[in-house]
Formats: structure tokens, sequence, C-alpha cells
């Protein structure tokens, strides 16, 4: 029997750890939030976390897969957990929005049948904007129709990771930035927007140089469109990152390397919301017991206001 060697797919999936078998009657939570516009305003953001299959890319860097299943999503699954999620959360603003997150791709037939696709749109009428995660080669018919279907606006988030170009094309994305390009284009000529999920930390980018290439990947999704820019420091604990890790082609990132990021970034294209992911953040690796807290509310205020604060002196430096 040949093994899977390197970074494939299936060396990748191979060196994970046992998948926790999910309910794909249930979703796995909802968070609700605000979450700064473009324009300055803070809206309430409520995250329904879906459960489905799994996404067929196998990318290196990847967690999503703990919250996924390895068969195809029943028909009627998805509809069953939204509308259970949204009953628990309760009535929301007019002015809310509604992200769609299913730990892979939500116009994925195996993730999400397309027949579900229109009690879902029903359940998201209330909503001003319904946010969906998807790789950008299937941004397609289904996507333009799923947008018809939505009184609120549709908006495709994708991972765009990075665009360092040693790294890029060994993440295991399965799409080239021009790739990228196409369905930004794509996706504003039928009115629908996009935001990116650009990585902090990302495999063979040096650490060094890491806020340099977070600035000049979110450069390329501002300059290609995207309306919100999300900085996701990587997580570990894949098996892959881990190796990495002990070859040198990995660095954790951490609070220093999320701040530097956020700061790289803010202000720099006003037509578009900056943000970093906070979700895991005391995952995240420096700092002390004494400085953590308010570096961790200095993260927050710069999501909120957009603007970078001066950074706070960590005493363990002294």
């Amino acid at each position: 029997m040949t093994r899977a060697r390197g970074n494939t797919a299936a060396a990748v999936r191979a060196r994970r750890a046992t998948k926790v078998t999910l309910d794909t009657w249930r979703a796995q939570g909802w968070r609700l939030e605000e979450e700064r516009q473009p324009d300055g305003a803070l809206v309430p953001d409520l995250t329904v976390f879906l459960t489905g299959r799994e996404c067929p890319w196998a990318c290196v860097f990847c967690d999503l897969w703990r919250h996924t299943t390895d068969r195809p999503t029943p028909v009627g699954a998805t509809w069953h957990q939204l509308r259970a999620a949204l009953s628990e959360a309760g009535a929301q603003p007019a002015t809310a929005q509604l992200k769609l997150y299913n730990a892979s791709n939500f116009f994925d037939p195996n993730a999400i049948p397309a027949v579900d696709d229109a009690s879902v749109a029903r359940l998201a009428r209330p909503f001003a904007r319904i946010i969906v995660e998807s790789h950008p080669k299937l941004a397609g018919e289904r996507c333009w129709r799923f947008a018809e279907r939505l009184e609120g606006r549709l908006e495709v988030a994708m991972g765009l990771e990075t665009v360092h170009p040693e790294a890029q094309p060994r993440l295991g994305k399965g799409a080239t930035l021009d790739d990228y390009a196409h369905a930004a284009r794509a996706l504003s000529a039928h009115g629908i927007d996009w935001r990116a999920f650009v990585l902090v930390g990302a495999p063979w980018v040096p650490a060094a140089h890491d806020a340099l290439w977070v600035a000049r990947t979110a450069q390329f999704a501002a300059e290609h469109g995207a309306r919100h820019i999300a900085l996701i420091p990587v997580r570990g604990g894949n098996g892959t990152l881990e190796v990495l890790e002990a070859r040198g082609a990995w660095t954790p990132p951490t609070l220093d390397t999320l701040e530097a990021a956020l700061d790289a970034c803010l202000g720099r294209w006003p037509e578009v919301a900056i943000s970093a992911d906070l979700w895991d953040l005391d995952a995240l690796r420096g700092g002390c017991p004494s400085c953590r807290p308010a570096r961790h509310a200095r993260l927050r205020r710069s999501n909120r206001s957009a603007m970078p604060a001066p950074r706070l002196h960590c005493p363990a430096s002294d």
C-alpha cells in the first residue's frame, strides 16, 4: 500500500486526531455580538454554527474539520438546525446580520443540500445581511440563486489566507489568487458582497515578516472589493501544523503577532471594515497575567473603533 506523503489532503487527514461524532440535526451553537460596518456603524451580529459535511479541500492549517461530519448532510437538517437556533436567540433588530457558518462551504451540496436553500432563505428573512462561507470555486449559479431568494443582502466569506508567493500554493486551498479575483468579480457582478479571511501566522511565512504579509494580503482583498477583512490567528492541533513547526516552517502566532497584524491594517482602507478574530484569544501565547486583560481589551476597542491604540507594555519584558 502506498502511503500519502507530504502535505497532500490524505496526509493532512491522516495526521488528525479522531473526529468527535456530531448530530447533523443540531447546530453547534450560536453567538450574538456586534460587528463594525465599513461606515462605522455597529450592528447586531448573530452567528449560527451549523453542523454538516467536511470541506473536500484539506488545508494544512485547518482546524474546522473538528466541527464537521464525514457523511453528506441530510436534506432538511440545515433548516432544522437554523430554526432551532433562531428560536433560542430570539428576535433581532431589523439591522441585524446573520452568519451561517458551517465550518465548510455553504454551496457544497454535500455540506448543505441545494434543495434546502429556499427554506433557509425564508428563515433568514428578518435579517438585513446574510453571510455564508464558501470556497471561491463554488461561487456560481447556486450562489446567484440563493442571493435572489433572500430579502437581505448576501455576503460570501472566502478564506484568502495569504498572498505570500511561496506559502499560498502550499496551503492546500485548491485555488490560486486568480481564482479569488475571478470570484470577487463574479460576486460583484451579481450584487453580492464578499469578505476575506486572512491568516495571522500562516505556515511558510517568516514570523518576522508576518505583519507585512498580512497587510499585503489585506491590500489584495481591498483592491478586489472586499467589504470586510477578518484577521484570523492560525490555531494548531491538526497534526500537520505540529509537523511543520518541528521543521521550522511554522511559528504559532502570539498575542504580539496579532496586535502587530491588526495595527498594520487599521486605517489603510477606509471603505473596508478590518477586524481581528478574537474567538480563541485566550489560546494565544504571549503576555503575562498582568498585561493580557488590558491587551485583550485594546484589541476589542480597535475592532469597534477601527483605530489603532497605543501598544501596551508587558511588565514581564522588564
